[in-house]
């Protein structure tokens, strides 16, 4: 038991000693701020301490705290600081009234230089010296800057970032001995006079319709060049429709009746004229024809020369010629066929009759001619002779062969 109250004692002990050091021998810069090491004894350390703990020695040490952060010199009517608008007195005599905020911050790395020229003292108001000492500065330089605008210079956006950008550079010059960097001269609101302002407006409106009157008077030009143009356009489009439609009947009729002039009407004079060319003739016109075509002279043939008319004319001839010489061919051997035919008809029948002339044949036609005797079933004899001629087969033979 004895024991375990000397171990709580020495872990009571521990945490108070872990606590206390901290808190005596550390100081801690926040995110937001910058840390300068002051020592009673060398100073104001040349360094600027950044976020985070830092070793000092109590009694020795004093870590002084200054925001990192910029700080705004706003100088409007609104409440958001103490800065009120500055009243300018422009180049030609006129007094306008600027709403402009500044931002500023410590330079970087400059911290410990500020705090050694002691312009982190706080006034009365809470601010820090170095924001008062700004704003006097700033006020000073902005009056100096801005008043070499004149009235209409002030609502020109160029004339007026170019005096903005000229009092920054001035800003900065001045607050550099203070350690101090502004980042802009923001201008956000421009006031005149009452009646001065309606004279503004009216400048103003007139410069937006010189604007206005240049913009049109562009556009005007710029659609005096469209409709040339555009004119300019159609023109080439009518007359490169006129040479296609002129080229497609050079080609149709180059196509058609061929490249010769042929006065004969007759189906194959082309040809014959073509056959009746020298050979230069045929090699001139095969290049005229292959610069219509749009061919090589060498795959330039015959057709081409004389023409799918021509060349129909030829055909339409040949199968009228040969379907006529097919047909007279064909009257001739059916004629001839047929008299062949009425002769061996002749003759077979000649013989035929010579041949059933004989008496061979003459019992041929008595044997055909007693097949096709039907007698009745029933017979009735009258004769006065005796027997029947029918019953007399001989006889009847004969009479059948035309003996008797």
């Amino acid at each position: 038991m004895k024991s375990l109250v000397q171990i709580s004692k020495i872990i009571v002990i521990a945490s108070i000693i872990l606590w206390l050091i901290p808190e005596l021998f550390t100081s801690t810069v926040a995110p937001h701020e910058i840390g300068v090491r002051q020592s009673a004894t060398s100073g104001v350390l040349d360094e600027d301490l950044g976020p985070g703990w830092h070793m000092r020695i109590p009694g020795i040490h004093k870590l002084i705290r200054l925001p990192s952060n910029y700080f705004m010199l706003d100088f409007t009517s609104d409440d958001r600081g103490p800065q009120k608008p500055l009243e300018i007195r422009t180049k030609d005599n006129n007094t306008v009234d600027l709403d402009v905020s500044v931002p500023i911050r410590i330079k970087p790395g400059e911290a410990n230089a500020l705090v050694a020229s002691g312009n982190h003292v706080q006034d009365p108001d809470g601010r820090f010296r170095y924001m008062r000492l700004a704003e006097e500065t700033a006020t000073s330089v902005l009056r100096e800057e801005m008043a070499v605008l004149d009235s209409v210079g002030f609502y020109s956006t160029d004339r007026r970032l170019a005096v903005s950008d000229a009092a920054l550079k001035m800003l900065n010059k001045q607050l550099a001995p203070m350690h101090l960097q502004a980042q802009a001269v923001l201008v956000r609101a421009v006031r005149f006079r009452s009646d001065y302002e309606k004279q503004l407006q009216q400048i103003q409106l007139n410069e937006q319709n010189k604007l206005l009157d240049a913009a049109s008077q562009k556009l005007a030009n710029v659609q005096q060049s469209l409709d040339n143009y555009q004119q300019g356009t159609n023109a080439q489009v009518a007359q490169r429709a006129q040479e296609w439609g002129q080229r497609q009947n050079t080609l149709e009729r180059a196509y058609q009746v061929g490249m010769l002039d042929v006065e004969d009407a007759t189906p194959g004079a082309a040809r014959r004229q073509l056959t009746a060319m020298t050979p230069d003739a045929v090699s001139t016109m095969r290049a005229t024809a292959a610069k219509i075509f749009g061919l090589d002279p060498d795959s330039v043939s015959e057709p081409y020369l004389i023409g799918i008319k021509n060349i129909q004319a030829e055909t339409l001839e040949y199968k009228s010629r040969i379907t006529a010489e097919a047909d007279a061919l064909q009257g001739r051997l059916g004629a001839e066929g047929d008299a062949m035919v009425a002769k061996v008809q002749g003759e077979y029948e000649t013989k035929l009759n010579a041949l059933l002339g004989s008496p061979a044949g003459r019992a041929f036609v008595a044997y055909k001619a007693a097949d096709n005797i039907k007698f009745a079933d029933t017979l009735t004899f009258s004769d006065q002779g005796g027997i029947p001629a029918i019953l007399r087969l001989r006889a009847f033979a004969e009479q059948f062969m035309g003996v008797r």
